[in-house]
């Protein structure tokens, strides 16, 4: 077990190795941050450039101030794009942030890289990270053998303060990562949990709290929003957020999830049939951002556009009402 000094040093020999200049996919979270001090130290500013994707109403309004700051802080030069490739495709068969970071982020960024190595946040939380190949299709991960742990450790040791945007202490990311299902309608499904979430970030600004986050769920003809919120708020704050999402002309339903909570969720034969892959959506990707513990009634999908899952009703200990499978 290598001390923090000690992988830092590691990892700044390894870039000198294989870079003389670097530009890197920079998001203002803990893991592209990481890699920005890292190579700056072993680089040099002049020789390294962040470049941040922005994914339009998916992007929180907070997080474009953020990576603003953060590379002031860094003192590297920052390039803004807007993404070229859609999220919503990826959607149209599912959720799957780990390909829409291959398919539209990485593209993205590639597109407006002509020359010159990519950098990448990857580390062994991502399943890009965990195949441990430095560099791949121009894309080079210099934290493929860290693990969260040790990446804010590092962080702590260069003494930098990320300011968070409060959605997830441990890994922030798009909007879109919190619609639960297929994006039928961009204008109906993807303006709920855009809405929906940027709502409950806005209202929440002066209250601590470790995850934020408006789940929309439902059938393609329901958008149900569960919001998750640890801690829980007090019942003032509660109702008022309830009451604005629930205005919203794209939801149909809001619950605030404030016990245990069992999902029903509609999966595509090969997740369904892989007891691995569903323990893997059920604790890595559901569990770390609800606010309260989760149980999982599995459903086999007849739907053939769907490739991976989609949640499609919820039932809590006051809610007995027949489930819509979809």
């Amino acid at each position: 077990m290598l001390d923090i000094k000690t992988r830092i040093d590691k990892t700044i020999k390894e870039i000198r190795q294989l870079c003389s200049s670097l530009i890197i996919a920079f998001s203002g979270g803990q893991d592209s941050t990481l890699v920005a001090l890292i190579a700056k130290d072993a680089l040099g500013s002049e020789k390294i450039k962040l470049l941040n994707i922005t994914y339009g109403k998916y992007t929180y309004k907070k997080s474009i101030d953020i990576v603003k700051k953060s590379a002031e802080k860094l003192e590297l030069d920052l390039l803004i794009k807007p993404s070229t490739e859609s999220s919503e495709e990826v959607w149209k068969n599912g959720p799957s942030c780990n390909r829409c970071t291959k398919i539209v982020k990485l593209n993205s960024v590639k597109s407006y890289v002509q020359n010159g190595l990519i950098a990448s946040g990857a580390n062994t939380s991502d399943s890009w990270g965990k195949t441990g190949i430095a560099i791949r299709d121009g894309i080079y991960s210099p934290l493929r053998y860290w693990n969260k742990k040790e990446i804010k450790e590092a962080l702590e040791y260069y003494g930098f303060n990320i300011e968070r945007i409060g959605e997830n202490s441990i890994r922030e990311g798009c909007k879109l990562k919190h619609l639960m299902k297929i994006m039928g309608n961009p204008s109906y499904h993807g303006e709920a949990v855009s809405q929906a979430n940027e709502i409950l970030i806005d209202e929440l600004k002066n209250f601590e709290r470790e995850i934020a986050n408006v789940k929309i769920i439902g059938p393609l003809s329901s958008n149900i929003a569960l919001i998750n919120v640890r801690p829980i708020p007090e019942l003032k704050i509660r109702e008022k957020i309830k009451n604005k999402i629930r205005n919203l002309k794209t939801i149909d339903r809001v619950q605030w999830v404030d016990k245990p909570i069992t999902l029903y969720i509609s999966a595509n034969p090969g997740l369904f049939g892989n007891e691995e892959s569903r323990k893997w959506v059920h604790i890595g990707r559901i569990q770390n951002e609800f606010a309260f513990p989760v149980k999982i009634e599995w459903i086999l999908s007849k739907n053939r556009r769907l490739e991976t899952f989609q949640i499609v009703d919820y039932k809590m200990e006051d809610r007995d009402d027949k489930i819509n499978c979809g």
